[in-house]
């Protein structure tokens, strides 16, 4: 008897753990307030501008899309080179975040000219710690590092139809070699449940895992795609969700984009947590006559799903020889003290490098642009 009471008790406190865990999942706020983003602008806000920290080795190849996280005691950054065939992710490594050194690539083309991938591997870096000021290191699951990354099998600047594919290594993701990846995409533009906003061809994904299950997921993907119900190939880009328990299988979560601005580009999410507020930051591009070049910008949410968009000023915007034409691609961390904005800027020759922006002003702005390397 006693053993069976012990069994009803704890099926109880089960019980009520569950319940209590789904009321507070449920009593989140959808609407973060005024008062709250205000501070979270004024904690990620970078106003100094230190300058490019890579570019291409010449003309005919177009850097962009940074990813930065840390690996025995060292910064790594994955980003993508474009060299008119299409997009391959490559590493570089630093010591402070400002100085850095190519490694090389770990996502080529392909050898093999019928993969769906032929031509295209835009890669991504998944399951970061998105703590605030925390590890910045890479999570495993399934003994495996994971990458996302956008591919396509048509020759040309993110020409042809582009779908969401998933890459994995058992290798240490600080170090040079090719990953590998699944045979088929997970997400497409054509498949069966496309939703009406993403009907034309998929970009940039971001992987994080739900921590507190607010989703009901182990992992959750932020993903832009352009379309539209009546003509997709001139639709917007926007974002929206996808979710998984195993990295492999991915499924749409919602109908509707969970950020929208209706006309040109809303894209390339980038997650960190702030406390108890998840912070998007992401780039708009195209919204408007006034607002025709493309800028890094905020939305904040307190359970994945309910975004609430920051109005006020840009966190980046173009205002310098170097980013005077977009000013765009945010990958955001804060690392001792002093939070590192880095992005994608692009001058009005249309050539293509990585900026920082950072909280304090660590000089100099004015300095020459970094050594070209030879991409090995």
């Amino acid at each position: 008897m006693n053993d069976m009471k012990r069994i009803a008790v704890l099926v109880f406190m089960v019980f009520c753990s569950l319940f209590f865990a789904i009321a507070c999942n449920k009593t989140k706020p959808k609407v973060v307030p005024e008062k709250v983003m205000q501070k979270i602008y004024d904690e990620i806000k970078t106003p100094h501008k230190y300058g490019l920290v890579m570019v291409p080795p010449d003309d005919s190849k177009k850097m962009d899309c940074p990813s930065i996280f840390r690996k025995d005691g060292k910064w790594i950054m994955s980003y993508l080179i474009y060299d008119g065939r299409g997009y391959e992710t490559w590493l570089a490594k630093s010591d402070d975040l400002l100085h850095w050194e190519n490694m090389g690539r770990i996502m080529s083309f392909s050898a093999d000219s019928t993969r769906w991938d032929w031509n295209q591997k835009a890669g991504y870096i998944s399951l970061q710690d998105y703590k605030w000021g925390g590890s910045c290191e890479l999570e495993s699951f399934d003994g495996k590092y994971w990458m996302s990354y956008f591919g396509g099998n048509t020759k040309g600047y993110e020409a042809g139809l582009l779908s969401t594919g998933i890459a994995y290594t058992d290798q240490d993701p600080a170090t040079v070699h090719e990953w590998k990846y699944l045979d088929k995409p997970v997400l497409m533009s054509t498949d069966a449940d496309v939703r009406w906003w993403e009907n034309s061809t998929m970009y940039k994904s971001s992987v994080i895992r739900d921590k507190e299950k607010l989703t009901g997921y182990d992992f959750v993907m932020y993903y832009n795609a352009r379309g539209d119900s009546i003509n997709p190939g001139r639709g917007a880009e926007r974002i929206g969700m996808a979710v998984s328990d195993d990295m492999k299988t991915w499924k749409r979560y919602m109908k509707d984009p969970v950020l929208n601005h209706h006309k040109g580009i809303t894209g390339d999410a980038f997650i960190q947590k702030i406390g108890d507020v998840y912070v998007m930051f992401y780039f708009g591009a195209f919204w408007n006559k006034e607002r025709s070049n493309a800028f890094n910008r905020f939305a904040c949410s307190y359970d994945l799903v309910n975004w609430t968009d920051w109005t006020g000023e840009d966190l980046i915007a173009p205002s310098e020889p170097y980013d005077e034409l977009f000013a765009h691609k945010s990958f955001v961390i804060e690392w001792k003290g002093t939070v590192y904005h880095f992005y994608c800027a692009v001058n009005k020759k249309e050539q293509r490098g990585i900026a920082v922006a950072t909280s304090r002003d660590l000089k100099p702005l004015s300095k020459p642009l970094p050594k070209r390397e030879r991409l090995r």
